[in-house]
């Protein structure tokens, strides 16, 4: 709230500033610096106005899931998983992967791929500003991994959750309809992040859902970890319900694959990304893929509020 009323105050302060300094025509040059800063001040805070949804304010829960491909697609999970936490260290927000299931390796420059991963954004607005980069997202390029270098397209689903706080959370769970299962936390090449079984894995009985963290040292940060994703899952869930739209979050949701894209980036034959929703597109997907999200994403937010 503090945050909120500094921005508003800061634009109270520019215009008296204004005021003043518009009464000297020899002040013209700063007026007109001053107004350019206003004009992105104002900008700034009215772009809030597209992010007065229910949980728009919270930290998020990014999921991405690697779909149609093969190993092309497990790496290009892990290049979306790159650009988002690139956008997310520009936006000021804190990322920190909770939970990463690796897939084959061998990949240019050693990368490894991602069959799936979880991710927290903590900061204020994250979800609001996430929400709408959920879909498949579509990847056309000359594959790294095919002797022939042939054109490959490779699929990845992406899922945005708010990250729920105490007084958002309108679901009980009862312990009875929670099966918890500990084990050993492993990465790229079945290295043991510890000795100890401190990764938890949850699965809600009634709905199927299963949710797993393991990145902390400590059991019981994970299972707190596993818990916000679980509450996070269910809310969706009860949203979808509550709206007619229902979307199992167990089992196939969407399909990765041809027809459900929200995104395509092509890097061969030529450089487009462009998104199928706003028709936004852009040659520049070096920028894209380096995190430079912002004109999609107030692009997608400015049309669901039309």
């Amino acid at each position: 709230m503090k945050e909120e009323i500094e921005g508003i105050e800061k634009i109270e302060t520019e215009l008296e500033e204004l005021n003043v300094l518009g009464q000297d025509e020899s002040l013209q040059p700063e007026v007109d610096k001053k107004l350019q800063l206003l004009a992105e001040l104002i900008e700034k805070q009215e772009f809030k106005t597209f992010l007065s949804g229910k949980y728009d304010k919270n930290s998020a829960i990014l999921e991405i899931f690697s779909g149609a491909g093969g190993q092309d697609s497990q790496d290009w999970a892990t290049i979306l998983l790159r650009m988002y936490e690139k956008y997310c260290v520009g936006k000021g927000f804190k990322t920190a992967i909770l939970h990463q299931a690796f897939g084959e390796g061998g990949g240019p420059e050693g990368r490894i791929g991602t069959k799936s991963v979880t991710m927290s954004v903590n900061g204020n607005y994250a979800y609001g500003f996430l929400k709408k980069e959920s879909g498949v997202h579509r990847l056309v390029r000359i594959s790294p991994f095919n002797a022939q270098k042939l054109r490959h397209t490779s699929f990845a689903l992406v899922n945005v959750l708010p990250e729920l706080k105490e007084s958002d959370i309108e679901i009980e769970i009862k312990p009875d309809d929670l099966r918890i299962d500990t084990f050993k936390a492993s990465g790229p090449g079945g290295q043991y992040v510890n000795k100890t079984e401190s990764a938890v894995r949850i699965t809600h009985i009634p709905t199927g859902i299963v949710v797993a963290s393991q990145t902390e040292r400590l059991q019981g940060k994970n299972k707190e970890n596993a818990m916000k994703i679980l509450y996070a899952k269910l809310s969706q869930l009860k949203e979808e319900n509550r709206a007619e739209k229902i979307k199992e979050l167990k089992g196939d949701p969407v399909s990765a694959s041809w027809g459900n894209q929200i995104r395509s980036y092509v890097l061969h034959p030529y450089k487009m990304v462009k998104d199928l929703r706003t028709q936004y597109e852009t040659s520049d997907t070096e920028g894209i893929l380096n995190g430079e999200l912002e004109n999609f994403i107030e692009a997608e937010l400015k049309m669901s509020n039309d």
